[in-house]
């Protein structure tokens, strides 16, 4: 949990809830810091991905670049979104996310 709090905190730079510190905010979002098997259940990271809306894909991997983020592959284009994709340190995906095109 220690090097859980610290990536989210430090290296994303998601401010912790008031009331709790294994909760993260984002803006319409609570990220909840969790031991499975603390309470019996195996653990799995997460590959689906969770996306991460930013105002700049590129500047934001930048700045998690350097704070030691390692990205996994270039800035993905589909043709209506950027991503950059990466892990947490314990293997969970995230993804740095920014639609352009109009819905």
């Amino acid at each position: 949990m220690p090097r859980a709090r610290r990536f989210y905190a430090e290296a994303l730079g998601l401010p912790p809830s008031a009331g709790n510190p294994d909760e993260f905010e984002t803006p319409n979002v609570t990220l909840a810091l969790w031991e499975p098997e603390a309470e019996g259940v195996p653990f799995a990271p997460n590959t689906a991905g969770i996306a991460l809306r930013v105002p700049d894909v590129e500047a934001a991997r930048e700045a998690l670049r350097a704070r030691g983020v390692e990205f996994l592959g270039e800035t993905v284009d589909t043709g209506v979104c950027l991503m950059g994709f990466f892990r947490d340190p314990d293997g969970n995906v995230l993804i740095l996310h920014r639609r352009y095109a109009p819905r």
